[in-house]
């Protein structure tokens, strides 16, 4: 399998901007890399608009682009996970590792059960708190492709969309053909949201916690994708 080449962390730091024909460094972002990682002008780093592009340039305010751009193709079946906000930090937990993970778009649910409420002001604090997240994570790990973070919303509305199926034992394997899968809130599903789903899959043997249930199913997600786990179909 043919593939454009991505940032390895051989051309240095990664750091998104607006814009690859006219980059700029935020504020944050020339901070971190000037005395955080000790940057000086001129060392190498890595450029990516989030949206696919990317190309090696020399570290300054402006930064000076390297060679050419590098387009790298958007996964033909994109994939989901939503997680019903827990307590604590283990949402951000989860949407750090969901997006070094590769997963492509994250939504933020709430349920009957849900411990945590995301409304209001609270929620559109929550959503950014977490897209900041999922940004960080991925510089970190080097995406050229920023996952989207959804804003809080009922998990039974995403239950009618096209390819959504939930988590729940005795389902079906995890497979493509639903490659959008939504995690519920420690206490469960009840039987009205489970009545609203259109498919249920099986994480497996054992009971997870919801945000680590979140991320089995972004390995198991994308590992199938990418061609790497194979008689899944089985």
């Amino acid at each position: 399998m043919n593939r454009a080449p991505v940032p390895d962390g051989n051309g240095g730091p990664h750091v998104f901007v607006e814009s690859l024909a006219q980059p700029e460094l935020s504020a944050d972002d020339h901070h971190h890399l000037s005395r955080v990682r000790r940057l000086r002008d001129g060392d190498p780093i890595t450029l990516s608009d989030g949206a696919g592009w990317w190309c090696s340039a020399r570290f300054a305010a402006a930064p000076e682009v390297v060679g050419d751009l590098v387009s790298v193709a958007k996964a033909e079946v994109l994939v989901s996970v939503g997680i019903v906000a827990v307590k604590g930090d283990r949402t951000a937990w989860a949407v750090q590792k969901l997006t070094e993970i590769g997963v492509d778009r994250i939504l933020l649910l709430s349920s009957s059960r849900s411990v945590v409420r995301w409304t209001g002001d609270r929620g559109h604090k929550a959503h950014a708190k977490l897209t900041a997240v999922a940004r960080s994570a991925a510089t970190q790990s080097r995406r050229v492709f920023l996952p989207i973070i959804e804003p809080p919303r009922p998990a039974v509305d995403v239950m009618a969309e096209p390819g959504v199926a939930v988590a729940q034992r005795d389902g079906r394997y995890p497979s493509l053909d639903h490659p959008t899968v939504l995690i519920g809130p420690e206490g469960g599903w009840t039987d009205d949201e489970l009545a609203a789903a259109g498919a249920t899959v099986d994480l497996g043997v054992g009971v997870l916690r919801a945000e680590t249930a979140a991320v089995v199913t972004g390995v198991l997600l994308t590992a199938i994708r990418a061609d790497m786990v194979h008689r899944h179909a089985e």
